[in-house]
Parts: structure tokens; C-alpha cells; sequence
């Protein structure tokens, strides 16, 4: 993939400046490192979803009020990445990494003690920075520590951390939830990002800033209409995720009325299912970014309505549960190799673009789910993600082809 980055894939032209050195030596120790933040803090970001309903027992709130927690996250990560990226623009990325993580450490020890929706909805703004400034940064930083030919490596790596997340973040969580209560678990993802924390700052060179950009860079970006395409798809897609799996909990306690144990054992699947979506969509997207995009959206869509129709059994909601935590896996990796293709020349503001619009659609998709969930039911809310996620990988399927070579 690294060869078609730098000779224009899919039809996006990439100068000289873009090209890395050939010649210098990967830091593959710092990648790690990166992997290690992202797990701490997608681990951090997928906590409410297994602990939704404790959460709202604890904090005398609904479910779809706890939910808001993720949309707290969610919009402050919007704003958070393009905020990080221009506003340190001048300051070493290490610095800034090692200060995003810090504040994922704190995000969690402040979850942890929360006496009150308010202060967990805090915590979980605080999360939001964090999130969003590593997202916004990642792409970059992998560009600038190993040579071109290697950067498809250093994705995968990278990814991993989202990877691994998703497999021990939902099951993990509902589990340890329910055997320590969920303030401890919050504990135990403060005690990943000091880990994270202390390999970052051991193994992280020095990285000067390299571009200072600003506001007229986003305008720059929203006019190629690959970008615009990539982001249209992600706010489908996205909002849909967000709006089922945000509420998928209280979906299989009030359909196939399956116990916490069980529940466990389904989000386990989900992680795992998402850990080879990674693998599967990775593979995809190196042959082309739009079919790998588009086929996630697709199975995602398929499995939220297989949910829908046919959930009340068990093992159809256990299969139709894996087989979405398999489709998820595939669309970060690919929409993020979409979106490098596209904007290949100003790499930080293309992924604070990204996080944003990723954000933002988060937000939508928690609002949505907690309202329809709050009227209807856990059912309303994987309808609405049916719906959008099919109209996500339509998008793509159709009018990507075209946008990848304009």
C-alpha cells in the first residue's frame, strides 16, 4: 500500500514532500507505543456500552441518559482535534502525546469516583481531548517514524490497538463490571494508560512540529471530493454504529433476554470478530480503499437488521453480534487508508477532519439511539442503525469508483 500512497492509488496525486526517507530506520518501538495509547483509550471509549446498565442504576439516571456519556465524549473529541492540531502546532508531537495520554489516565480516575451523572459526563468530555487529538495525530506520526515502504506495516500495527480493544473492551468490561462493579473497572483503564503513558515516554523520539496549519487547510481539504465522499460515509456509518452499539446491551436484555454472563460472552465475540475485521479490512483496502469502506457499511447494515428480524433467538444474536464487531473492524482502517489516499499532502489536518466528522457522527448516533431507545425501546435504536449504516455503504459502493479517481 505504501507504493500506491506515494504514486497516486485510486487516482490522488502525491508530491516529493510526502515521500519519507528511504533510508532511515523504522522506530517500531515508538509505534508500539502509539498502539498501546490507542488501545488504552478505545478500551476507555467502548466502557459505557458494557457497563450501560449498572451505570444508570448507580447514578439513579435511564439508560439512555447514561448513554449521553458517550455523546459528551463524542462532541468534545469533535472540536478537540482540529483545536489540537492548530493549537500546538509549534509544540513536539511527543510532548503533545504524552500529554493526551495523561489526560486519559486522569478521564478514567475521575469516571471512577463519579458521585453524579454530571462529573461522569465530565470525565467523559476530558476523554473526548484525549481521543481526539491522538486520532487527529496517529496517521502523521506513523508517516514521520517509519519509511514509506513500511507505513502499511505501521497502520496495522496502530490499528491493532483499536483491534485489541475491541476485544477485551466490551466483554471485558461487562464481566469485570459485574464482578468488581463498574467504578473499579474504570479503574483498571486508568491503570492501561499509565502503562501506555510510561512506553511513550520511554520509547518516543523527539518529533519537531513540521506544519503549522490552519483554518484555510480544512477549506483546502473540503473541496477534493474524495475527502467530502469519505466524510459523507462516515457520518452514515458512524451514527449508525454508535446508535446500536451504544444501546446493545439493553437490546439483548430486553429481546433474546440473555444474563450478564451471557452478554458477556457476546460482546467477547464482538471483539474478536472486530480484531479479524481489522485483519480482513486492512487486506481489502490495500487493493482498494472504497471496496473495503463499502463492503464494512454493507455487513454492518446486514447484521443490524439480522438483529432486528430475527434477534430474539440467542444464537442468532450471538452470531449476528459477532459478525458486527467483524464488520466494524474492517471500516477504521479502511476509511483511514480512503482518507490518507485522499489527502496524502497535509496528513494532520486530513485526520483531524476525520475525527471530527467521526465525532460529530458519534454524538448523533448516541442522541438518536438514547431517544429511540427512551421511546421505543432497545429495538428503535437498531432500526435507525440498520437505515444508516445501509445508506453508508451505498454511498461509497456507488460514487466511490468515480471519487477515487477525480
Amino acid at each position: 500500500m505504501s507504493e500506491k500512497i506515494c504514486n497516486g492509488a485510486e487516482g490522488f496525486d502525491c508530491t516529493a514532500s510526502q515521500r519519507d526517507d528511504e533510508h532511515r530506520e523504522a522506530a517500531w518501538g515508538a509505534v508500539f507505543s502509539l498502539a498501546l495509547g490507542i488501545f488504552a483509550l478505545v478500551t476507555a471509549e467502548f466502557l459505557p456500552a458494557s457497563l450501560l446498565t449498572p451505570i444508570a442504576a448507580d447514578l439513579g439516571v435511564s439508560d439512555g441518559a447514561a448513554g449521553q456519556a458517550v455523546t459528551a465524549t463524542a462532541l468534545v473529541a469533535a472540536l478537540a482535534g482540529p483545536a489540537v492540531v492548530i493549537g500546538t502546532g509549534k509544540i513536539d508531537r511527543r510532548s503533545v502525546i504524552w500529554g493526551l495520554t495523561l489526560l486519559l489516565v486522569l478521564s478514567n480516575l475521575l469516571a471512577a469516583e463519579a458521585s453524579n451523572i454530571g462529573v461522569l459526563i465530565a470525565a467523559r468530555a476530558m476523554l473526548g481531548i484525549a481521543l481526539g487529538g491522538v486520532w487527529s495525530l496517529a496517521a502523521a506520526l506513523a508517516m514521520r517514524l517509519v519509511p514509506t515502504r513500511l507505513l502499511p506495516r505501521a497502520m496495522m500495527i496502530i490499528f491493532t490497538g483499536v483491534s485489541a480493544a475491541t476485544v477485551c473492551a466490551p466483554g471485558m468490561g461487562a464481566w469485570l463490571g459485574d464482578l468488581w462493579g463498574w467504578r473499579t473497572t474504570f479503574m483498571a483503564a486508568a491503570g492501561i494508560g499509565v502503562v501506555a503513558l510510561a512506553a511513550q515516554l520511554i520509547r518516543l523520539p523527539r518529533l519537531p512540529s513540521t506544519d503549522v496549519p490552519d483554518l484555510g487547510t480544512f477549506g483546502i481539504l473540503l473541496k477534493r471530493p474524495g475527502v467530502r465522499l469519505g466524510l459523507i460515509t462516515v457520518m452514515f456509518v458512524i451514527s449508525g454504529h454508535f446508535a446500536g452499539f451504544t444501546y446493545i446491551r439493553p437490546f439483548l436484555e430486553q429481546v433474546p433476554k440473555l444474563d450478564v454472563q451471557m452478554i458477556s460472552l457476546l460482546l467477547l465475540a464482538f471483539g474478536i470478530g472486530g480484531f479479524f475485521g481489522n485483519l480482513a479490512g486492512g487486506f481489502i483496502a490495500e487493493r482498494s480503499a472504497s471496496l473495503a469502506v463499502a463492503l464494512s457499511a454493507l455487513m454492518l447494515a446486514a447484521m443490524a437488521f439480522v438483529l432486528l428480524t430475527w434477534g430474539v433467538s440467542a444464537s442468532v444474536a450471538f452470531a449476528a453480534t459477532a459478525g458486527w464487531g467483524f464488520a466494524f473492524g474492517g471500516f477504521p482502517v479502511s476509511i483511514q487508508t480512503w482518507n490518507t489516499l485522499a489527502a496524502p499532502d497535509h496528513a494532520e489536518t486530513a485526520g483531524a477532519l476525520l475525527v471530527t466528522t467521526f465525532q460529530v457522527a458519534i454524538a448523533l448516533g448516541a442522541v438518536a439511539g438514547g431517544l429511540l431507545v427512551d421511546s421505543f425501546g432497545a429495538p428503535g435504536a437498531i432500526a435507525y442503525s440498520g437505515a444508516a449504516l445501509l445508506m453508508g455503504g451505498l454511498a461509497m459502493l456507488l460514487m466511490g469508483r468515480r471519487h477515487a479517481a477525480s
